[in-house]
């Protein structure tokens, strides 16, 4: 039996371009590699739906996993940016924590229902560097 996983973990689609870009951005501004990475389309990231209450072929199953705690919608994107060494994205991430989650949420489900009409839909998931491979689980 495997050890649970102590780092947090950004559960994402992994063929939206805009969770792609997301990704991409993580791996750039998060260099130290505090967070782990698992498309919604793989094993891992459909367990870590499924445990946490969501349906992995949701469009707004975007999750967060931190010590044991999922946080899903505006909240999760808010609490990795504040998980950044870079202090502007602590900045942002009080900024969208300043409006009620009930508006914040509503823009993100209106987003995430649309994204692939918006943003685009890749025919495969996002694909690491060989360098960035250690920071996406299976």
């Amino acid at each position: 039996m495997s050890e649970p996983c102590t780092q947090p973990v950004v559960v994402y689609d992994g063929v939206c371009l805009l969770c792609s870009r997301w990704i991409r951005f993580l791996l750039k501004h998060d260099q130290a590699g505090r967070y782990l990475l698992a498309a919604m389309q793989s094993d891992s990231g459909r367990t870590l739906l499924q445990s946490h209450g969501l349906d992995p072929d949701s469009p707004f199953s975007m999750l967060l996993v931190e010590n044991g705690h999922g946080y899903t919608d505006t909240t999760a994107i808010a609490r990795v940016l504040r998980g950044l060494p870079d202090r502007r994205w602590h900045w942002l991430s009080a900024a969208m924590l300043s409006v009620p989650r009930r508006l914040r949420d509503s823009v993100y489900r209106l987003v995430a229902r649309n994204r692939y009409r918006l943003f685009g839909r890749s025919a495969q998931c996002f694909a690491p560097t060989p360098e960035q491979r250690k920071r996406f689980m299976p």
